[in-house]
């Protein structure tokens, strides 16, 4: 009882993104290119936002709310091919749904991490492309 530890080991979690490269390219198709830019441009600035209040009101306890950001922040990635962000952001509803509180801190912690790296993502390719 009582032992020192020498040593602690930090875990790093890494997850690939799936970005739907096609379905941004339908987007550039439909709007053209300044269109689909600034859609992009939108639609990033109101993921960042949403995701913080899902990560708020969960924090809040506030479930229902929780429930309906996570869900606006699916619809937004799927719209422009965040396919993972958008199935994780589900995954929040079922975890609710399921009364779960274990897996619901697994899948907000995850979807919080998924929005950061799918943001960063994005933003990258959109910096490529101009």
């Amino acid at each position: 009882m009582g032992e020192n530890v020498d040593r602690v080991t930090m875990l790093r979690w890494e997850e690939t993104v799936r970005l739907d490269t096609d379905r941004l390219g339908l987007l550039y198709e439909e709007l053209g290119e300044a269109g689909a830019e600034n859609a992009v441009c939108r639609a990033l600035e109101d993921l960042a936002t949403r995701l913080a209040h899902v990560d708020r009101s969960w924090k809040a306890r506030d479930f229902e709310e929780s429930y309906r950001g996570a869900r606006s922040v699916a619809a937004i990635a799927e719209q422009i091919g965040m396919a993972t962000l958008a199935r994780v952001a589900r995954d929040v509803g079922v975890a609710i749904d399921a009364g779960d509180a274990v897996a619901l801190a697994a899948v907000m912690t995850r979807l919080l991490r998924i929005g950061d790296c799918s943001l960063n993502e994005l933003w990258e390719l959109q910096d490529l492309s101009l």
